[in-house]
């Protein structure tokens, strides 16, 4: 039976799997020029160097305690320092928590988005339910609106939790965020931008962290849909027989093991009539490796296979959600390998949908086999201005660069130059490797190329530079950065959502500059 299916602006919601509807966040946050009654708790922001810590109202008495404190605790208002008084003097407040900010003007995004996620794991360790936050001590208007929006931004990233599948969630009081400013207008907009991009990363951990059979290719296509078409994004999913009929071989065969057939996942936000950007995220919802079989301790995260067609989905999610003036397709070929009496055998030759013949050297380098039918299909389908691939695709990659880092590969150094940008805007770093020469790296003796080589990173990214042909691409390895096992930065243990900001970023940054 056919599955192919088309999803309008309007569509049908469909249900999610297992009819998760995720509350990601417990908090609220509000936004006026003034204070609340009922704080709990008081937050300042503090630039480095401050002479004299005072806000409006404050007594005499209030600022003695607070520079004993300070000197006591040698708090000078270096970034990322924090100092929490109790019970001080002269104010209605349970605490006083004083977070540094260095020197503003040179205060990096991440940064801020850092302390805004140190401050979230603070609160969630106490009993505050109402949180003020001030920043009438940075001088520049402006720059403390920009500081206020990125602190929030760290908040709610850190603040999301994945338990919908526990019997009884954790309990998680509802807390409220007031942020005070004058300028409330334009933190609220800021705000609101930042905040689809949160809604962005937490689909795409949400989709990372789903198990293997729960997040299946159907059920991941279909949650994808019943997310997307909301927000006016066309929404087209391909089922196992129109990806036969596409004559995506090399997808298809990797699922064919699987009672998890092969789908083909197509996203498109047509914010703006410019020539489209493509973006080709790989959804191996679980990789048991195939003949090639994992161990037991890689296999158990192997759900997190699918990060990078998740963050493909996050980032369409956060530019419909900003509006983003940007003509950008998602593309995300969706798979599951496992080990039956119909799976792909090591040696065998699959056909993509290029007509490239491909000798499977390995089962348990199939991101690449995926990728290679969804760049085909946005190539040919989209004639895109330029694609953009994103993978967990190497161990190698995790070897040279560590979690830190993604390792990108591109011939063109304008796409390496916006993507190192928006890296850095992000906190999502990124580091060039080189392509080659590395003569014969993906040679195959019995058909057109292999799907392994030698380095084994750079192997991955000729293979599917191969399919890009003329278009100008670029391919990202997140490999090591799906999941984080303790909570690190403005990450709670579980998916991470990795690659959602930088990707989003970036296709606004590319387009501005087209």
């Amino acid at each position: 039976m056919s599955i192919l299916r088309q999803f309008a602006a309007l569509g049908l919601l469909l249900l999610l799997p297992l009819s998760l509807q995720a509350q990601y966040l417990n908090t609220t946050s509000h936004f006026a020029p003034q204070g609340m009654a009922g704080t709990d708790t008081l937050v300042v922001l503090v630039p480095a160097d401050s002479e004299q810590l005072q806000l409006s109202g404050w007594s005499q008495q209030t600022v003695a305690q607070i520079s004993r404190a300070m000197a006591a605790a040698e708090f000078d208002g270096t970034a990322r320092q924090s100092l929490e008084i109790m019970a001080p003097v002269g104010l209605e407040v349970d605490r006083l928590i004083l977070l540094g900010v260095g020197d503003p003007a040179s205060l990096q995004r991440p940064v801020a988005e850092e302390i805004g996620a140190a401050l979230s794991a603070h609160i969630n360790g106490s009993n505050a339910l109402v949180i003020e936050i001030h920043s009438e001590l940075i001088a520049d208007s402006s720059r403390a609106v920009d500081i206020m929006a990125s602190v929030a931004h760290g908040v709610d990233l850190r603040n999301y939790r994945f338990d919908q599948l526990k019997s009884e969630p954790d309990d998680r009081p509802s807390q409220t965020y007031h942020w005070v400013s004058a300028a409330t207008g334009d933190l609220q907009q800021q705000y609101n931008a930042l905040r689809a991009l949160a809604e962005g990363v937490f689909t795409a951990r949400e989709l990372t962290t789903l198990p293997g059979t729960d997040g299946n290719p159907a059920a991941f296509a279909e949650y994808a849909a019943n997310t997307l078409a909301p927000l006016g994004v066309e929404v087209t999913i391909l089922g196992p027989e129109e990806v036969l009929e596409a004559g995506l071989g090399s997808l298809y065969g990797v699922s064919k093991g699987s009672q998890h057939k092969a789908h083909l996942l197509i996203a498109h936000w047509r914010g703006s009539d410019d020539r489209p950007i493509a973006l080709v995220g790989k959804g191996n919802t679980f990789d048991t490796g195939g003949y090639d079989l994992k161990t037991t301790d890689s296999i158990l995260v192997m759900q997190t296979d699918k990060a990078g067609g998740a963050a493909v989905v996050g980032a369409v999610k956060a530019l419909a959600g900003q509006q983003a003036a940007v003509n950008v397709v998602g593309v995300v070929p969706l798979s599951q390998n496992s080990i039956s009496g119909e799976a792909m055998l090591p040696g065998d030759v699959l056909t993509a949908g290029d007509g490239t013949t491909i000798e499977v050297a390995s089962t348990d380098a199939e991101g690449r086999l995926i990728l290679a039918d969804g760049i085909y299909y946005a190539r040919d389908r989209y004639d895109p201005a330029v694609i953009v691939d994103i993978a967990t695709l190497t161990g190698a990659k995790s070897t040279a660069l560590g979690s830190e880092f993604s390792a990108i590969f591109s011939e063109h150094d304008d796409l390496i130059a916006t993507m190192t940008e928006a890296g850095n805007m992000t906190g999502e770093l990124v580091w060039r490797l080189p392509l080659g020469p590395y003569p014969g790296i993906i040679d195959s003796r019995i058909a057109d190329i292999r799907n392994t080589g030698s380095p084994g990173a750079q192997a991955g990214a000729v293979f599917l530079q191969h399919f890009a042909r003329d278009t100008p691409w670029l391919h990202i390895d997140m490999a090591g950065q799906a999941i984080v096992s303790s909570p690190s930065g403005v990450h709670p243990a579980g998916g991470t959502g990795h690659g959602v900001r930088l990707l989003t970023e970036w296709v606004k940054l590319y387009a501005s500059q087209q």
